[in-house]
């Protein structure tokens, strides 16, 4: 019997609905109108696409958005000087650097560049501390929105063993320190871990974050489990044409687990939505709002 299919779509609606209560809130209580800055260096398709989504769904919620365009050739210190003024602008409480940036560019000294309390995408080493250590901090959208899903299925993580499989700054390390504080015992599988299946099956939530299509079997899984499958891979389909797939083998995985996000469709709605929560939750901070 297949297990439940956790839907990333609806669950990602729902946390929009939240977003627009809680700007909705900011507004009434505060007079705060969260904004969020995008810039975008380049012609990237891809990203276009995402820029013009994160947009739409920023002013769906209510909030303000700032786009910046810039072209390829842009210089690193013109695309640190924008990012200076965005720091220094009171209407912009997020500001996202989207990558990649062309090879002419330092991304880290454009990402470390932003003042750690308007950085939306978590990626500042001092939100990297703070997550750390249990402070307050903004987080990585995609360990957030894994997270999330997870509780969809069991509200209560507590006590639970989780295994994250990659070790990336991005998802890998941060989605362990996020089950770190829901009190699941962590285990950070990789590349270099040997038994690998042996140590996935004995997982009540695998977490699977390493770039390899369909990498995860069903026999890895533990009867039951929970598998938020983080990976996005683009390999050849029928008829000459691409799909993507995730790093579990769905089919497998799915006979076995009791939970699982499909790819597409399951993880990946949940970035923007984590976001613009990311957005309401920086705006908080810079006003020293705890509710």
């Amino acid at each position: 019997m297949a297990g439940r299919v956790i839907d990333g779509k609806a669950i990602a609606a729902d946390v929009r609905k939240q977003v627009a209560s809680d700007v909705a809130a900011l507004k009434s209580a505060h007079g705060l109108t969260p904004g969020l800055a995008v810039v975008l260096v380049g012609e990237d398709p891809a990203s276009q696409v995402y820029v013009r989504n994160k947009g739409k769904q920023t002013i769906e919620c209510g909030m303000q958005s700032f786009e910046h365009r810039l072209p390829e050739e842009t210089s690193e210190a013109d695309i640190l000087a924008l990012v200076q003024q965005l720091n220094n602008d009171p209407a912009v409480n997020g500001i996202l650097v989207q990558l990649p940036l062309p090879k002419h560019v330092d991304s880290n000294k454009i990402l470390n560049t932003i003042l750690p309390d308007k950085d939306v995408d978590g990626f500042h080493p001092a939100n990297v501390g703070r997550l750390s250590i249990g402070e307050r901090a903004l987080v990585p959208c995609t360990p957030v929105g894994s997270v999330i899903l997870a509780k969809t299925v069991q509200e209560n993580l507590s006590g639970l063993n989780a295994v994250v499989i990659g070790r990336s700054n991005i998802v890998g390390k941060p989605v362990a320190q996020l089950l770190l504080k829901e009190n699941c015992t962590v285990t950070i599988a990789h590349s270099r871990t040997r038994n690998i299946g042996k140590v996935v099956k004995e997982a009540d939530l695998v977490i699977a974050a390493v770039g390899v299509p369909e990498m995860v079997r069903g026999n890895w899984i533990k009867p039951g489990a929970i598998v938020i499958d983080v990976g996005i891979n683009r390999v050849p389909g029928e008829n000459g044409k691409s799909k993507l797939v995730g790093d579990c083998n769905y089919e497998e995985c799915a006979r076995v687990a009791g939970a699982i996000t499909p790819v597409p469709g399951g993880v990946g709605p949940m970035t923007i939505a984590c976001l613009l929560k990311n957005t309401v939750e920086a705006t908080k901070m810079q006003n020293n709002i705890t509710s």
